[in-house]
């Protein structure tokens, strides 16, 4: 069949430039996982995963007419295209229960939801990686007192260790977005325990990034009881959230427990 035609609603910019493609494909060098490619729209991405993880490539894609352009131009990808939402589907069954590793061309406007529903499946996935806006891509990567640091840098660095690789030009897709793109990649840190509760801290983070222009002590008031506030003496108080660590926020956790628990 012809070439795919991109669909605007679905965020695609279908990448041109094999070079870059192998690029992304080489981030997995060294593992010896399955792989769950996520939007592989024409495969441009998929025939080096192909050459690289023989028999260990599946792929989810929500388009149809992607779909239709895979099965007939990647016969080794038979019986291994998931016709579907990868945001809907239940991941415990991928691989019969088996670690693996994800990566893909990831469409814009869902890049954030792909990278929390990852963060449900921490203890299945080990490595993942692959190319989103630069923007995004350089959130995941920001360090503690960066501006572009925000919820999802923290709670992906609270259990990998995420690498921004490269920068990708705009003009190897068609079409061409209107920002560049940036490669990530995250391996799974030693973490299996945060110490503290992991909800809560999930909710300190969201909470405090979600008043991020305010103090610590101030954005964190509506998750106190009344007349509860954190100490003066706590130097954390004073902060704001981009500015502080996986074991600063760890540490807050802790503190608001012991305070909502008075």
């Amino acid at each position: 069949m012809a070439q795919v035609k991109p669909k605007k609603a679905l965020g695609q910019h279908f990448l041109t430039d094999l070079s870059v493609a192998m690029r992304i494909a080489a981030t997995l060098d060294g593992y010896s996982l399955p792989v769950l490619e996520i939007g592989p729209g024409m495969g441009v991405l998929t025939r080096f995963l192909l050459e690289q993880h023989p028999g260990k490539v599946d792929v989810v894609e929500i388009d149809t007419e992607s779909v239709q352009y895979l099965d007939s131009h990647f016969p080794e990808l038979k019986g291994h295209i998931i016709e579907g939402d990868f945001l809907k589907m239940p991941l415990d069954t991928v691989f019969s229960g088996e670690e693996f590793a994800v990566i893909g061309n990831y469409p814009y406007n869902i890049s954030s939801q792909i990278f929390f529903k990852i963060l449900e499946y921490k203890d299945r996935i080990p490595v993942c990686s692959g190319m989103l806006q630069r923007e995004v891509a350089e959130r995941l990567a920001a360090a503690p007192g960066t501006k572009a640091r925000g919820i999802l840098s923290v709670l992906l660095q609270a259990w990998y260790d995420v690498e921004y690789l490269f920068t990708v030009s705009e003009n190897v897709f068609n079409p061409p977005p209107k920002v560049k793109s940036g490669v990530i990649r995250m391996r799974r840190n030693g973490v299996t325990d945060l110490g503290c509760d992991a909800a809560l801290f999930k909710t300190v983070v969201k909470t405090t990034f979600g008043q991020r222009r305010k103090t610590i002590r101030k954005s964190l008031g509506g998750l106190l009881p009344p007349g509860v506030k954190l100490p003066e003496n706590c130097e954390l108080g004073g902060m704001r959230p981009e500015q502080l660590s996986v074991s600063q926020f760890v540490e807050l956790t802790n503190l608001t427990s012991s305070l909502r628990n008075k």
